[in-house]
């Protein structure tokens, strides 16, 4: 088995170290997990030669505890973790959650609120002089100047509030062994400014002519219409083919500098990456509390590709993993898939194979790898691109393979598909397997909305391809004698949704004999397209004004129409449907969302309908009265 990094100087001593080249300090718990970042760029450096302490979840409260390894050789990485801290901390309203899945026992608390920030200061405050590179999905999302949801305001960008050197941004493998190689070889952190993938400061620009230079913090903090213009330009330069530099300046004299994305990596150095010596579970300090939860679902999954090129407004994927899709090869997934089976607690379940999109397992089209994605078009969105390559050929093909696997009983797909992907395809071959082998009585998707306006602004497919899908689905599985159901995933509140538009959801619900146990408020997290909309009222894309519901009431209403069979909800849908003039969806009709207040439909409580979408069986409760003596 392999051995595990030192997080302690114990440890580093154990291994006859004097010193560590990097420390690398991290919200999270250690797990030496490929689904971990601080796994991969740890092990990364480890396998081209640099020595890593790993301070995980430390106490940043006490000055000494970040003294542990003393002061590291070339520099300190910060990363706040698989999650950005503020979203791992509170739900959308803003209430603190009682759980972290990525702390020992789950234990809430472990770190900071804005992690990147106050490890950043720390660090500068005990060592003024060594280099704080920060990295992970916290510093990604937060490069530049980012509407913060929390505070309801306008953030400088983190490096500048963590007193950082420079971001490593993206999925940031090529940029980290750059940035070690430049330190190593005697280089300061000043003079990073041309390592793709990163963000700098400086004081003085050195003239890039191809550079664009966005507006100034000042200007962004004054102008709403400003910043959805600078969103825009930045939202066209997440591709490491044609993006430019950016230039954020603050104030006269001070500059923050991103410079393209890095290139995607081949198939071949993918397949590394999840080759390096992991132990694939978290440390072995952490058994007392009983793990780290986080661990559980990804240990029997596979990541097959990373990437996305489904351009959801709602999602930051184009900014940080970027639009290209990166595929690992079958032969490095099935040696994958042969270790899980040899582990005693597998059980014969491989639990999930994908990634951002389980069916993308290639770019979307040939010349995306030459020339990179198109900056001011989407690849199926308002429809499939006639360049969009569709095929889930060789998808099919490495998940019969899995499923021949000796040990291997059943391969589930549980991180999502693009349904409108899979209806562009003229061959059904995927969705037949899909049913047939895939899915355990539920198939996750996400439809999000049913308004035309909504969806457009979501950069989601019209609802009839959704529709369409259901049917093809239900069809597939009579075929086979399956009883197998769609989960819809659905959105409210998201910028764009009236009152209107909720009751239109509520009613499409109705017709799916569906009651959704869950539903997500649209949550602004940094650099999403739809947070750009939430903060300014403008789409940056089109800079048309967008409505946004920002009262906590009216946000209650629309989650409420969503979950209208719920009784303790009915109360905020009587009054959505009365401020609507719907009262005709008030009654005892067949159509009606509400009985009126205070009765019963036909004097009987309604079937509840589970998630699978049929009634739930009623238990059946006879009182045995006693006869007294």
């Amino acid at each position: 088995m392999s051995e595990f990094l030192p997080i302690n100087r114990k440890e580093m001593e154990k291994r006859g170290w004097p010193e560590v080249d990097f420390v690398y300090v991290c919200g999270d718990a250690y797990v030496d997990h490929p689904s971990f970042g601080h796994a991969i760029i740890t092990r990364l450096l480890e396998r081209h030669g640099y020595r890593v302490g790993i301070l995980a979840q430390p106490d940043w409260k006490k000055e000494e505890a970040i003294r542990e390894f003393g002061r590291p050789r070339l520099a300190f990485l910060v990363s706040a973790g698989n999650m950005d801290s503020m979203v791992n901390h509170y739900s959308v309203s803003r209430k603190h959650r009682q759980t972290d899945a990525y702390s020992p026992g789950g234990e809430m608390g472990k770190r900071p609120d804005r992690a990147v920030v106050v490890y950043g200061n720390w660090i500068r405050r005990n060592f003024p002089d060594v280099p704080i590179i920060l990295g992970g999905i916290e510093a990604s999302l937060r490069r530049l100047a980012h509407y913060d949801y929390w505070s309801d305001s306008l953030r400088k960008s983190v490096l500048l509030d963590a007193q950082a050197d420079l971001i490593s941004y993206g999925m940031g493998e090529r940029s980290i062994l750059e940035i070690a190689e430049a330190l190593d070889s005697g280089l300061s952190a000043a003079d990073l400014t041309y390592i793709p993938g990163t963000v700098y400061r400086c004081s003085s620009l050195n003239g890039n002519p191809e550079a664009i230079c966005l507006p100034s913090y000042e200007e962004l903090t004054m102008d709403k219409r400003s910043y959805a213009s600078s969103f825009a330009t930045q939202y066209r330069n997440t591709d490491p083919f044609s993006g430019k530099a950016l230039i954020e300046p603050y104030g006269k004299k001070l500059f923050v500098v991103q410079n393209p994305p890095a290139k995607p990596l081949s198939r071949q150095e993918l397949d590394d990456i999840y080759e390096l010596p992991y132990c694939r579970t978290w440390h072995p300090s952490y058994d007392g509390a009983g793990g780290v939860p986080a661990i559980q679902e990804v240990k029997f999954s596979l990541t097959s590709s990373r990437g996305c090129f489904g351009g959801c407004s709602f999602c930051a994927l184009t900014f940080h993993q970027g639009r290209i899709v990166q595929a690992r090869s079958q032969e490095s997934l099935l040696a994958e898939a042969k270790r899980m089976t040899e582990d005693p607690e597998f059980k014969g379940y491989i639990h999930d194979v994908g990634g951002p999109t389980a069916n993308f397992r290639h770019p979307s089209c040939k010349k995306q790898e030459r020339v990179g994605v198109c900056p001011d078009r989407q690849c199926l969105f308002p429809e499939p691109c006639p360049n969009l390559t569709v095929d889930h050929r060789e998808y099919i093909s490495l998940l019969r393979k899995l499923r021949a696997l000796p040990g291997v009983k059943k391969v589930f797909i549980r991180s999502g598909i693009r349904f409108d992907y899979l209806m562009a395809d003229p061959d059904d071959t995927f969705l037949w397997e899909l049913c047939r082998y895939h899915v355990s009585g539920q198939l996750k998707v996400a439809p999000e909305h049913v308004s035309p306006r909504v969806l457009r602004l979501m950069g989601k497919p019209k609802h009839s391809v959704y529709q369409a899908f259901a049917e093809k689905f239900q069809k597939v599985n009579q075929s086979l004698g399956k009883k197998q159901y769609l989960v819809p995933y659905l959105i409210s509140s998201h910028p764009g949704s009236t009152r209107k538009d909720g009751i239109a959801l509520a009613e499409c619900v109705r017709d799916m004999g569906y009651m959704p146990e869950q539903v997500q408020d649209f949550y602004p997290t940094p650099s999403t397209i739809s947070t750009c909309m939430y903060y300014t009222g403008l789409d940056p894309r089109t800079m048309e004004a967008v409505t946004v519901i920002r009262d906590p009431h009216e946000k209650a209403m629309q989650r409420a129409l969503i979950q209208y069979r719920d009784p303790k909800l009915h109360a905020l849908v009587e009054e959505a449907l009365q401020k609507e003039g719907r009262t005709d969806l008030i009654g005892f009709g067949k159509n009606c969302l509400i009985r009126p207040s205070g009765q019963k439909m036909d004097g009987q409580r309604p079937e509840r309908m589970s998630e699978k979408g049929h009634p739930k069986k009623k238990k059946v409760i006879r009182n045995i009265h006693k006869k007294k003596g």
